[in-house]
C-alpha cells in the first residue's frame, strides 16, 4: 500500500516584533515555530497546530503562503 502524500501547504513566518516583555505562552509559541530573533523567517507546514501558534502570537508575526 502506497503512503498518502500530505496535502498540507507551507507558510513562511517572520518575527517582526520583539518577543521580550510578552506573555510567556506567546513567547513559547514563537519559540515553537522556530523563530529566534527579529526578521528571522522559517517555513513551516500549514497544520492546525502551527496555525494555532501563529494565531496566538499573530501580532508579532508576518505570515506568507509559499
Amino acid at each position: 500500500m502506497a503512503k498518502a502524500k500530505s496535502k498540507a501547504g507551507k507558510v513562511k513566518v517572520t518575527l517582526i516584533k520583539s518577543k521580550y516583555g510578552r506573555l510567556k505562552n506567546h513567547q513559547a509559541c514563537v519559540a515553537g515555530l522556530g523563530l529566534r530573533r527579529i526578521n528571522h523567517s522559517v517555513i513551516v507546514d500549514d497544520t492546525p497546530e502551527n496555525r494555532g501558534m501563529i494565531n496566538k502570537a499573530s501580532y508579532l508575526l508576518q505570515v506568507e503562503d509559499v
